[in-house]
């Protein structure tokens, strides 16, 4: 009778110490071939998009085409875009010549850019 509740018992413990390697098993996969916009994006992220979509007319926060409409923050709070989520609208919608960035951007990705603008504004765009 013991030999077979011992039994009982490493049958349970093989079937639990299982499980938990299935579950990290699936997590893993699920991160890689989930979406990117399924997880939260970094803030390399969003560097990389400033890069990529904005860097060309904003260089270190600035604006080649418009002097008055930079992204440091004194700019940004004369203009009325006091938040992140007002660069955001702008990142997708557009304002004045600037055209929106909504398909080029993808879900979820204008709010990770405008995040990194905020956070760079706050600095001045000082890096480091």
């Amino acid at each position: 009778m013991k030999f077979l509740i011992l039994l009982k018992q490493i049958i349970l413990n093989s079937l639990q110490t299982f499980e938990i390697v299935v579950l990290i098993l699936l997590f893993s996969l699920s991160i890689l071939f989930l979406p990117s916009g399924s997880f939260a994006l970094s803030e390399m992220d969003g560097e990389n998009l400033f890069i990529k979509h904005c860097s060309g007319c904003h260089i270190n926060g600035g604006n080649i085409i418009r002097r008055n409409k930079t992204l440091k923050l004194k700019d940004l709070q004369r203009n009325g875009i006091d938040t992140p989520e007002a660069i955001s609208k702008i990142a997708r919608e557009g304002i004045g010549i600037m055209s929106g960035y909504e398909e080029v951007l993808g879900e979820g990705r204008d709010e990770v850019l405008a995040h990194w603008i905020w956070k760079q504004s706050q600095k001045a765009w000082v890096q480091g």
